[in-house]
């Protein structure tokens, strides 16, 4: 994977049942062409053998800042009296994956008690966090804070995905996927080609209120958005994303919370000359209801009539105004895409259109792939292959910097 091919990475396995999964990170890191120094807390020997680790990885695994040469899995050629210090000066990148709740505790306190977080402290290198933890620890305002603690001194932090967690139940909390945590790590060696270049991205779906409880919506999570953000910053744009979704930012991105189409026109339009490229990945609204009850709606009062009116175009309207931005458009169709997606683009004066399929199951709304068809104002197109909606963002910020910077 590009990016990765000869950094030395320090891979650090902290002790949460998600361990295992690290095994397929080394993996993957390996083949990407990265040196990976694995080191394991105590608490991850109990789940994993360091010598899984040390037939995969690049150097032995290390599991104390007191490794010596009769130390399991030590030979003594690797033997040192202060490995953290070597460790940490030596990295390009760490990556520490599982992070349980006691090491990004220890981390943002600046606890040095075993070998993995004396490096973290030892080092001026990138770090990349995947926590993995049971939700309710997750959701722990302690450990929140700390990552919002560990963020702002430019730590980087893959979110945890929802699924079925080790005690049977549901919920937000499992490691992040082996192939998102080393993608995740390879955009930290991406181009800096953006640097100096102003961005405004939008995400999520609007929700236009029926009532106070009731809305008209979409289906829109705002991956797309959130990676095109995530993306640009870390190629060196300053990023603003205007977003209905309630999360957090990716690192490097100022956030502004929206909900109707409205308050997304209003927010973009209020930036719009203060911007050089504009990305409107989310889902907005093409129509709103013309009054919205003051109360809730009562079942007992009969079936409700809901006259619609149209929302404002922000596309349109930013395409109307443009003055050198570059505009970039999404059209999410289920038939005849390039067709209705060309239309969109010629009637809005859009530099670059993305067109995708949202009825096809590993296409559009809520999932973490898509198969995206570019197009461009003189009608060529450019259909993209399935790939993950972090490699379309790349995809979509390659083919704006060949255009907007004039890189032949």
């Amino acid at each position: 994977m590009a990016g990765l091919a000869g950094r030395r990475v320090v891979l650090g396995v902290s002790g949460g049942i998600a361990a295992y999964k690290a095994v397929e990170v080394c993996r993957r890191l390996i083949d990407a062409g990265a040196h990976v120094a694995p080191v394991l807390t105590a608490g991850a020997t109990k789940f994993i053998a360091p010598l899984t680790f040390s037939a995969l990885a690049s150097e032995p695994a290390r599991t104390s800042l007191f490794d010596s040469p009769g130390s399991p899995g030590v030979s003594p050629e690797w033997a040192e009296p202060i490995p953290h210090t070597r460790l940490g000066q030596s990295a390009d990148l760490v990556v520490v994956a599982p992070a349980t709740a006691r090491l990004i505790g220890s981390y943002a306190a600046g606890i040095s008690d075993d070998l993995l977080t004396a490096t973290l402290l030892a080092t001026r290198a990138p770090v990349l966090l995947a926590p993995a933890m049971h939700t309710e620890m997750w959701e722990h305002p302690a450990v929140q804070e700390n990552l919002a603690v560990l963020r702002r001194r430019g730590v980087h932090v893959i979110e945890p995905e929802t699924g079925r967690l080790a005690g049977g139940d549901m919920g937000t909390g499992r490691l992040a996927d082996p192939a998102r945590i080393v993608e995740a790590a390879a955009r930290l060696f991406a181009s800096a080609d953006l640097v100096g270049v102003r961005v405004l991205v939008t995400a999520g779906g609007t929700r236009e209120p029926i009532d106070p409880v009731r809305f008209i919506g979409n289906r829109s999570s705002g991956k797309m958005g959130y990676a095109v953000a995530e993306v640009a910053a870390g190629r060196g744009a300053s990023v603003t994303l205007i977003t209905t979704v309630a999360r957090p930012a990716p690192p490097g991105v100022d956030s502004v919370r929206v909900e109707t189409a409205a308050e997304m026109a209003e927010a973009v339009l209020a930036r719009f000359d203060t911007v050089d490229v504009v990305v409107m990945a989310a889902a907005v609204a093409d129509f709103r209801p013309k009054l919205a009850a003051p109360e809730k709606l009562k079942k007992a009062d009969g079936v409700p009539e809901v006259l619609l009116e149209p929302t404002t175009d922000i596309l349109a309207a930013l395409g109307a105004a443009k003055a050198g931005q570059f505009l970039v458009g999404f059209a999410a169709e289920t038939e005849q895409v390039v067709h209705h997606a060309a239309s969109k683009m010629a009637a809005k004066r859009v530099d670059l259109m993305v067109a995708n399929d949202v009825s096809a199951p590993d296409s559009g709304f809520e999932v973490d792939t898509n198969r995206a068809v570019f197009i461009d104002p003189g009608g060529r197109t450019h259909e993209l292959p399935r790939m993950t909606k972090i490699e379309l963002a790349e995809a979509i910020w390659d083919r704006v910097v060949k255009t907007f910077r004039e890189v032949p």
